[in-house]
């Protein structure tokens, strides 16, 4: 293993921090705008900013690497990521805010495709599937990691905001120093949504509620815990067991998902969301052990369904599709993760704190009693062309080099000894 790791060292080194300088932006950003009065409706508003910025970059960036090359460009992309945190410090206001954010949004989605075609470049069919799991792994533990940085600092002050940058900066340093040889050009993003919708209806639909829960969530839990008058690092501790209950229950949900058909699971995703939300919603924060159980149980519902939804995109699809439909699926989910802020921004500050959970339950509920009516409506795949389950981080915003990077993007995954057989679940990462 570490023969195959060493050529990526220093991409991964670059990954970890900046997913730990993002861990910290997710939740100091947040807290500082509560801290500042700012509406919950305002708040979505910024991380509807990185949603949409985000999802465009993953269209533009392979445009701007084929001008000038992937180090300048990356190099680009780090410093604007640095100068935003320093100028969300700098400049304390809401509509400034939602035009940095977004900032930050293009940036951090180009420098995820970037370090990701030059992993994509290093690996090879038989360890691929290790590489993607590592990744995976340094994305989930940086995040995290990140999140308990913020008590450490004052969210009112710009010391906090300073470190943040600093990492961000320092995501520049091993890929820059890297003798590795720069990549092929960036995947573009090629889909075709109507097309995918009529292959899979279930997989579509499905896609656009997960994005709109995942974006809520990412958006506002923060929010929640400053409005439930959470210390911060109770704060960090909800957020860590939702990535940790997405973690551990992707595997049981894609094994199930392999030997079943799949929106049986995933209509199961939706109830045990349901039910977390709703346990969440009558008892709140008063119990913090109850609490941090039912969002583990929430996260564990909202992280995997990604997953579940590109594995049932691509059993209707054929083995040379996978990127194609795994991009489709990335914008659409990059949509929902637009308009979940908002919406749950509204009814926040319309119902209260709860109503972050309510939204999500009614989200989670559409979701199942859709799988529900679908699985009324159409036959499950045949065995032989279904996919295996690919278990992917809680903690990633997808992008096209992703989708180059899993393993099922060889045509001819599942046919070597060293792989998988079909209808088996990948290891969890």
């Amino acid at each position: 293993m570490f023969q195959s790791v060493r050529p990526v060292a220093a991409l991964l080194l670059s990954t970890l921090f900046m997913l730990t300088a993002g861990g910290m932006a997710s939740y100091l950003l947040p807290l500082r705008a509560v801290a500042e009065g700012w509406t919950t409706f305002m708040v979505s508003m910024i991380a509807t900013g990185y949603a949409i910025a985000f999802t465009s970059a993953c269209i533009i960036t392979p445009r701007l690497v084929k001008r000038v090359g992937h180090v300048r460009v990356f190099g680009v992309l780090t410093t604007l990521m640095a100068m935003s945190l320093i100028l969300h410090a700098l400049v304390v206001h809401p509509v400034a805010w939602v035009l940095i954010r977004a900032m930050a949004g293009f940036s951090i989605a180009g420098g995820y495709m970037i370090i990701e075609s030059w992993l994509n470049e290093r690996a090879a069919n038989e360890n691929r599937g290790m590489l993607f799991s590592i990744y995976m792994i340094i994305c989930m533990a940086g995040a995290t990691a990140g999140q308990y940085v913020v008590p450490l600092g004052d969210p009112m002050g710009p010391a906090i905001f300073m470190v943040c940058a600093l990492i961000y900066s320092m995501a520049l340093l091993p890929t820059a120093l890297s003798a590795a040889q720069a990549p092929q050009p960036l995947t573009e993003a090629k889909f075709d949504i109507a097309a995918l919708y009529r292959r899979s209806p279930a997989a579509v639909i499905g896609t656009l509620l997960s994005g709109m829960v995942t974006g809520a969530w990412f958006g506002l839990a923060p929010v929640y815990a400053s409005l439930q008058k959470l210390s911060t690092t109770e704060g960090a501790t909800m957020l860590a067991a939702a990535t940790l209950g997405g973690a551990l229950l992707q595997y049981p949900l894609g094994r199930m998902s392999d030997r079943m058909d799949r929106r049986r699971v995933m209509a199961l995703a939706g109830v045990i969301g349901v039910s977390a939300c709703a346990i969440a919603l009558v008892f709140g924060t008063f119990s913090l052990i109850l609490f941090y159980v039912a969002i583990f149980a929430l996260g564990g519902a909202i992280f995997p369904v990604y997953a579940l939804n590109v594995a049932h995109a691509n059993d209707h699809a054929r083995p040379d599709e996978f990127v194609e439909v795994s991009s489709g699926i990335m914008i659409t989910f990059g949509v929902g993760t637009m308009g979940g802020p908002l919406l749950a921004g509204l009814i926040m500050d319309w119902a209260g704190a709860g109503g972050f959970f309510a939204i999500i339950g009614i989200a989670f509920a559409a979701y199942s009693g859709y799988m529900v009516w679908r699985i009324n409506r159409r036959e499950m795949p045949d065995e032989a062309d279904r996919w295996d389950f690919q278990a992917m981080t809680p903690y990633r915003d997808q992008t096209p080099q992703t989708a180059e990077l899993d393993p099922r993007s060889d045509p001819a995954y599942g046919e070597e000894s060293e792989d998988p057989a079909p209808g088996t679940t990948s290891g969890i990462v």
